[in-house]
């Protein structure tokens, strides 16, 4: 990671390979364990200011519509907290030049109360690239921590420092923010009081009486964004078998004609009646935001017989469109490579942008699901995309749980569509079978007859990342949190080059293995299929801290683990080998048991549970795939949780 002066600036293309994305936490302490700060962020043009009051982004207004900007809330972290904002790069639009991240307090504290003020900013993968660490903060009420901004078409990080005696008002009218200030003139609004679970809200020092008699200005606010209820809602049914009435009922799909033709029109038309919804599934796809129409069954000329993609999708951004043609499979059918090339040829004969196809199935990188020749003497290019059901609910599910949309008629509608795609007779279900070579594979583990080179190892290895990605999107949904997979290669590896690594690994050893970066927490979880014994291992590896006395340390990782399962695997980490392990249950009345006898320094434990994997490569009750996913999700709720 670079660290940064006040005032230097980097090039994040020169730092890492995935900026499309960024996110950028800020961190700061409280010496007497009380007292925060609010993060806000502006998008500001050329001239230096907002185009309008809704490029302001602070506690009341924290999502962008475009998916462009999030404030994901504050993390506690050893010493403090911190609040965290992803940035989508590739959908901030043309005209904003700089983007300013900063961050103020309320009720007349001022940023000389707090220490440890820091900004790191991680790339797309969660590697950090760059830190800055702020020291002459004095009695500021509000600080520019740092600014991204455009240079020659590519994007740098610039470390600002800059702070504001007037506050989060001052700052904000700086930069071209319009102020409410009919908050009343004969008397201030009296301070709310806050459980822990609200947000905190940012209020403006209160100006000097000799100044002016009006109360303290404050920000406009924006509409409160909505989510679906976290507790259970109640029901008016008189008893347990009556069904709640659905939008779209499945009930009478039969065939996988009927099935894939409702599943996209059912998606088509609620990516165009919730803008944050269609722009956040088209916006990696190089789609502009602007009004999007969705179409399906539509007829197109080619050759002597016209041609019926499953869906057309249209953007429309000052005149001009955006087109793209939709070819959408579930229920594990698979993509035909002569049809694919069919829509390739009409999008580029007419000029449209992207042919998009949506399966069950899980694209990797540099190994695309159907091969299509491009015509290297068009002078349009057509894009060829993919998207899986999987990520679908996955964004449907962010928004409507965690994030938010701005009307209430559109967070049903998602809600809707994600019954819908999570309804068993859907089709739309995601990866579910690892393949053919699944079960020959594992025979030839078993009696020690697979050798390396073996072509169906490598398909095993294919089937075992998609499994793995999506594994992280369900997570990811569930949490609101960003789950990516972890790749121990060197950056600019062949990633050909790398499976087939792996697949002479599988047959050397039997294991298949993955580890998984989740946000919040303080490891990498790391998850291992051994096909030889038939068991599952999840695990997570926390560091030791580097004060205090090892059983002291050891105690209090007995007490953060109440909750978990009896049967976890403790195991102490220490310098040139294993040390001591044992099960929580026998540990927990003595954790001193834990600490080698002998003295050598802990460097941290390892957490670990046990579970019997599936047998069988499809859908079915005891398949490998479910018995992964099962796996990943109780260790993390049963014992990630319990860290964090």
């Amino acid at each position: 990671m670079q660290e940064l002066a006040k005032g230097a600036n980097a090039a994040l293309a020169a730092l890492s390979e995935s900026v499309d994305s960024v996110m950028v936490g800020l961190n700061w302490s409280s010496p007497t364990g009380e007292g925060d700060a609010d993060v806000s962020v502006l998008l500001l043009n050329s001239d230096g200011k907002v185009r309008s009051d809704a490029d302001f982004y602070f506690y009341n207004n924290p999502v962008a519509p475009d998916g462009s900007v999030q404030l994901l809330g504050k993390t506690p972290t050893g010493d403090g907290s911190q609040d965290r904002i992803g940035f989508d790069l590739t959908a901030i639009p043309d005209e904003v030049a700089r983007i300013v991240v900063a961050a103020s307090r309320y009720e007349g504290a001022h940023f000389g109360e707090l220490e440890n003020l820091r900004l790191t900013l991680a790339d797309g993968s969660g590697t950090d690239l760059v830190g800055f660490t702020i020291t002459d903060t004095g009695p500021m009420s509000a600080f520019i921590f740092g600014e991204l901004y455009r240079r020659d078409g590519a994007w740098k990080f610039r470390a600002v420092g800059q702070g504001y005696y007037s506050g989060l008002a001052g700052l904000a009218t700086d930069f071209g923010v319009d102020i409410d200030d009919d908050a009343g003139e004969e008397e201030a609004p009296a301070p709310v009081e806050r459980t822990p679970e609200e947000p905190v809200r940012a209020q403006v020092p209160a100006p000097r009486p000799a100044e002016t008699a009006k109360a303290p200005a404050r920000p406009r606010t924006a509409k409160k964004k909505v989510t679906l209820p976290k507790g259970p809602r109640r029901t008016l049914a008189e008893n347990d078998s009556w069904r709640e009435a659905r939008l779209f009922p499945v009930s009478a799909l039969k065939s996988d004609r009927d099935r894939e033709a409702r599943a996209t029109s059912v998606l088509l038309s609620v990516m165009a009646q919730v803008p944050e919804f269609g722009r956040r599934l088209t916006a990696a796809f190089g789609a502009p935001a602007g009004r999007m129409e969705t179409f399906t069954e539509v007829t197109l000329p080619h050759s002597d017989s016209p041609r019926r993609p499953d869906g057309v999708i249209r953007v429309e951004r000052a005149g001009k469109l955006w087109t793209a043609l939709v070819e959408t499979k579930t229920n594990g059918n698979v993509l035909r490579s002569d049809q694919v090339q069919t829509y390739m040829d009409i999008a580029a004969r007419r000029g449209y942008e992207a042919v998009i196809t949506l399966t069950n199935d899980v694209e990797l990188e540099g190994r695309p699901l159907v091969d299509v020749k491009i015509d290297g003497r068009r002078k349009h290019k057509v894009a060829l995309r993919h998207l899986s059901w999987a990520e679908v609910a996955h964004q449907a599910q962010m928004l409507i749980q965690h994030e938010g949309v701005n009307d209430a008629a559109h967070a049903w509608l998602l809600r809707e569509l994600l019954h819908y795609l999570q309804h068993e007779n859907s089709g739309c279900h995601g990866f579910q079978n690892m393949g053919a070579a699944w079960v020959p594979v594992r025979n030839g583990i078993d009696d020690e007859t697979l050798c390396q080179g073996d072509p169906r190892a490598l398909e095993v290895v294919e089937s075992w990342e998609r499994l793995v990605r999506q594994v992280c999107l369900r997570l990811g949904g569930e949490l609101g949190h960003k789950v990516l997979p972890v790749q121990r290669s060197r950056r600019g590896t062949d990633p050909a080059a790398r499976r087939a690594l792996l697949a002479d690994q599988l047959c050397h050893d039997g294991r298949l293995g993955a580890e998984l970066r989740i946000e919040g927490t303080p490891g990498v979880l790391a998850l291992t299929a051994d096909l030889r014994t038939g068991r599952l291992r999840t695990s997570i590896e926390i560091p030791a801290p580097t004060q205090g006395y090892p059983l002291a340390a050891a105690k209090r990782l007995v007490r953060r683990l109440a909750e978990a399962p009896a049967d976890l695997h403790v195991e102490t980490l220490v310098e040139g080998g294993g040390g001591p392990r044992g099960t929580l249950e026998r540990l927990r009345p003595e954790p001193g048991d834990m600490l080698p006898k002998s003295g050598t320094p802990v460097t941290g434990f390892r957490l670990s549970l046990l579970k019997t994997m599936g047998s069988t490569r499809g859908n079915a009750q005891s398949s490998f795939i479910r018995s992964v996913d099962e796996a990943v999700h109780r260790f993390h709720r049963s014992v990630v949780a319990c860290l964090e």
